[in-house]
């Protein structure tokens, strides 16, 4: 069973271009399973805007840092009230140190996230960091991780009472120059960050350069290989189908031949078979002819002019006719 913090937990860590598809879905799924209540009040979840969603994956990825601002924040509170002008003056400076690097953090989370940030999210994103510095309640809603707002710092908030600072008038005259000193190297050294980072992504961005160029020529080097075998193969397609035609227009010439020679077969063997008939018959009459000759001989005891002698009562040509 699902309840409303555990689905604001998840809904609020989305990026805010999928938190209403989401948020319907887990609200059908709640009146789904009978909880109409619940159902309604995950409907009434806000979506977060772009500042909001940055500074609550901060306090998701970061949450090291997210206790450091707190701590930070006790603190600022602890030296306003106990009038620490000097106190607050050294940690003002951290804190403006902190909030712009927690706010450059939060940009590049967002980037590695598919959202990138521009500056006027940023600078919502440091008001809010600015307020959980100042209010605790603040705090504790930005700790949370689930804002669907940017939060805004009290009026006239630098993190530096000007009351402290003015109990404190017998100053040194050379602190305010250490402080400038440590501030501008702090700068110095801050700056030197961001180059060091801006060479890193510079560096990274020209690998990354190279390996697609890299890919894009194998890749080109591969197009080319597949098109030359696709030519070859297009070509041996194109020479068997020509041999198949060829071989299909012999076949088909083979099998007229064949046709025909067997029907020039079955004629010559009907001729054959017609003239071995013929040739019986003509035996059977040549022999009832001469066995009417040598009837006619034995009851006349004469031979018939121009008839053949007969051997034994048969006729020489019968003999050379079987023989």
């Amino acid at each position: 069973m699902q309840d409303l913090d555990s689905v604001a937990e998840e809904l609020y860590g989305l990026r805010p271009d999928r938190f209403t598809a989401a948020r319907n879905a887990r609200a059908v799924e709640a009146r789904r399973a009978g909880d109409p209540a619940l159902a309604d009040r995950i409907r009434a979840l806000r979506k977060p805007t772009l500042a909001a969603w940055t500074s609550n994956l901060l306090v998701r990825e970061r949450r090291e840092e997210t206790r450091s601002l707190v701590a930070l924040g006790e603190a600022l509170r602890r030296a306003d009230h106990e009038l620490d002008g000097e106190r607050l003056r050294d940690l003002g400076h951290r804190r403006h140190l902190v909030v712009r690097a927690l706010a450059r953090e939060a940009g590049q989370l967002a980037a590695e996230a598919g959202q990138p940030v521009g500056e006027d999210v940023l600078h919502e994103v440091e008001a809010t960091l600015n307020a959980a510095l100042t209010d605790p309640q603040a705090a504790e809603e930005w700790a949370a991780g689930r804002l669907a707002r940017p939060l805004s710092a009290p009026v006239g908030f630098t993190a530096v009472a000007p009351a402290a600072v003015a109990e404190r008038p017998r100053r040194r005259p050379e602190i305010p120059e250490k402080e400038k000193a440590r501030e501008g190297k702090e700068e110095r050294e801050a700056e030197e960050e961001r180059q060091r980072e801006r060479r890193a992504r510079l560096e990274q961005a020209r690998q990354e350069a190279a390996a697609t160029e890299r890919e894009a020529r194998e890749r080109e080097e591969r197009h080319r290989r597949a098109q030359a075998d696709r030519e070859r193969a297009e070509a041996q397609l194109h020479e068997a189908e020509r041999r198949a035609a060829a071989l299909a227009a012999e076949l088909r010439e083979a099998e007229e031949r064949r046709h025909t020679a067997a029907a020039e077969a079955r004629e010559a063997r009907d001729r054959a078979r017609e003239a071995e008939r013929e040739a019986h018959r003509a035996r059977r009459r040549a022999e009832e002819a001469a066995g009417k000759a040598a009837q006619e001989e034995r009851s006349s005891g004469q031979r018939a002019p121009g008839r053949p002698r007969v051997e034994h009562g048969e006729p020489r040509a019968e003999r050379r006719l079987q023989s």
